[in-house]
């Protein structure tokens, strides 16, 4: 069995030199030695999402100091760094992604000072600290729009937000055909204060989260200031939500996307971009604040949620100008097929090197289906449509967790920098069986049910099997009902247990940190059919079997298997990472 290299030098990045200019797509990088190793590049990064991490006060919504009490059991995991979704003051019309107050923390959460004695924890265990940045719209609540909606039409204060005046005949009619994320229009009417009917205004999500016009330089000093504020305190970087929004195309076209298009964008083709998605003035925003960064010590670091295709357009995000990483939704999206998998693996490796930087790997978040759910789905399930009892091609669980386990591994074996989602080390599935009436998704009210929405990815985790909320709360309330089998999903259930999902996450990591496998390169290994995924990285030989039938396996040491073995052979749905392997066949 021969082999051949994916990419001559997966890691590689420009010189220092380069960083004042914008490089082609194409460009070839030069020695990531020239440049230093950036902690950021070979990274794990866990995503806490606050309100259902761990609850300190009792009043079943996640705090600052509960995240506080538990950060060592993030340590204990092995994970780099910690990213924080958002926690500002808010009216949590949308879970917190509708900020009224960008550089204070919500009272739901606890205070600023909360959030020094986090950063401080942080520290203490050798944790890097990422905070959620949402620029792309505030609350309705926020100062500056409700100074806005006082103002007059054409007036300064009007300016930070996209107001337009309606079509029609009196107006009566949205700017243009516009629809939400969250479903029905984009657009919502003002009331004037003397009454009358009034200008429209732009929300590519709820009616609560206005658009900014982001051509206005107040609006981006404003953001500068409060990218400022929170590098003062000490901040290692920003996961910075709808990245590939923000500037919109010139005149508000009418648009209609494309039917299999995800709800924060996909889709697209070199002459079809959402006016709404991925417009090239984003890229002036970010070499802003690169520069902003860049003035602080210790690497600081911006990740892009930017739902773009194809890769080669997502890698404009991450030139060595502009931010330093952008989550990898094409691999989070690829089915469990071993032919996908290499073909997302060698496109993402080529594309994000040949600008320098880091491919990212990621299978779930706060808005997405959770992976050991997804990956076992018989049905199409667009991303934020999110699963439900009445959702087509349920998943089996057993079969969801044996998918989610292996690709688990096949991830975090792989070069550049690989994120977690809180509660995927535990091996949670998608809550399925919320109750109606506990939904609180703005996507579901928005659609009057037809998509269920991203609750089921959002509910609090369980820490400890006999205790109220599994450990969540000490008073039991949960702001998202747990479900009932959960206990054995617990934290304390699976410490130290062999085979459990939690002991595989910290064997992985644990050898990803020994073998260096996040610089390392990336072999592939032939001589096997298109059921499975074989390649060598750092001295460590992965195969991943995604067929129904077993398949060999190489002579060698099992450093990690996520299904028990019988003899040299590789069941379905299951993955090993092999130690000192020749080459077979």
């Amino acid at each position: 069995m021969s082999s051949h290299e994916t990419t001559g030098d997966t890691l590689d990045s420009p010189s220092e030199t380069d960083t004042t200019t914008v490089p082609d797509i194409e460009s070839t990088p030069s020695s990531g030695a020239e440049r230093g190793g950036e902690w950021w590049r070979t990274a794990v990064i866990y995503q806490v999402y606050p309100r259902s991490f761990a609850d300190a006060d009792g009043d079943g919504v996640g705090d600052l100091p509960g995240i506080t009490s538990r950060l060592h059991a993030l340590a204990d995991l092995g994970v780099d760094a910690v990213w924080l979704s958002p926690f500002y003051t808010s009216p949590q019309h949308d879970a917190g992604y509708d900020v009224a107050d960008y550089v204070d923390v919500d009272p739901l959460f606890g205070t600023l000072d909360d959030f020094d004695a986090l950063r401080a924890r942080a520290t203490e265990l050798g944790l890097r600290l990422i905070v959620d940045l949402v620029p792309n719209h505030t609350s309705s609540e926020h100062a500056w729009f409700r100074a806005a909606v006082a103002a007059a039409p054409g007036s300064a204060e009007r300016a930070r937000y996209m107001f337009r005046d309606g079509t029609g005949p009196s107006g009566d009619l949205p700017p243009n055909n516009w629809q939400s994320v969250f479903g029905g229009p984009a657009w919502t009417r003002l009331v004037e204060p003397d009454g009358r009917p009034g200008q429209w205004y732009l929300h590519l999500f709820d009616t609560s989260q206005p658009d900014l016009d982001w051509t206005n330089p107040l609006v981006r000093s404003d953001f500068v200031d409060v990218l400022r504020f929170w590098l003062d305190r000490g901040v290692d970087g920003f996961r910075v939500d709808v990245a590939h929004g923000m500037i919109k195309a010139d005149g508000l076209p009418d648009y209609t996307p494309p039917a299999d298009a995800g709800s924060m964008g996909g889709g697209e083709t070199a002459d079809a971009t959402p006016p709404y998605w991925a417009q090239d003035g984003v890229h002036e925003i970010y070499r802003e604040w690169h520069q902003v960064l860049a003035e602080y010590p210790g690497d600081r670091v911006m990740v892009a949620e930017a739902w773009v295709e194809p890769l080669s357009k997502l890698a404009k995000w991450v030139r060595p100008d502009e931010m330093q990483q952008a989550f990898n939704f094409a691999y989070l999206e690829t089915g469990w097929s071993a032919t996908a998998i290499r073909r997302v693996v060698d496109q993402s490796i080529e594309t994000f090197s040949s600008v320098g930087a880091p491919s990212t790997w990621v299978l779930s978040n706060h808005d997405v289906v959770r992976h050991a759910s997804r990956l076992a789905l018989t049905a199409e399930n667009p991303q934020g449509h999110g699963i439900g009892p009445k959702s087509a091609g349920l998943p089996i669980p057993e079969l969801g967790l044996a998918r989610a386990r292996a690709a688990s591994a096949v991830m975090l074996a792989l070069p550049g920098s690989a994120y977690l989602y809180q509660g995927e080390e535990l091996g949670l599935p998608e809550a399925v069986d919320l109750p109606d009436e506990s939904r609180q998704d703005p996507t579901w009210f928005r659609t009057d049910g037809e998509r269920y929405g991203r609750d089921g990815c959002r509910v609090p985790i369980p820490w400890e099997s006999g205790a109220p909320a599994f450990g969540f709360s000490a008073t039991g309330a949960s702001w998202l009902p747990q479900p009932e089998d959960w206990s054995t999903y617990a934290r304390d259930e699976q410490q130290g247990v062999a085979g459990s999902t939690l002991e595989l996450y910290r064997s992985a990591l644990a050898l990803r940190a020994e073998h260096e496998l996040g610089a390392a390169h990336l072999t592939w290994v032939d001589g096997y059919d298109e059921s499975v995924v074989a390649f060598r990285t750092g001295g460590v030989t992965v195969v991943a079997n995604t067929g129904e039938v077993a398949v060999e396996l190489p002579v060698g040491d099992v450093l990690l298997s996520t299904m028990a073995l019988d003899g040299p052979a590789l069941p379905p749905n299951a993955a090993v990472w092999l130690a000192a392997v020749d080459d077979v066949g």
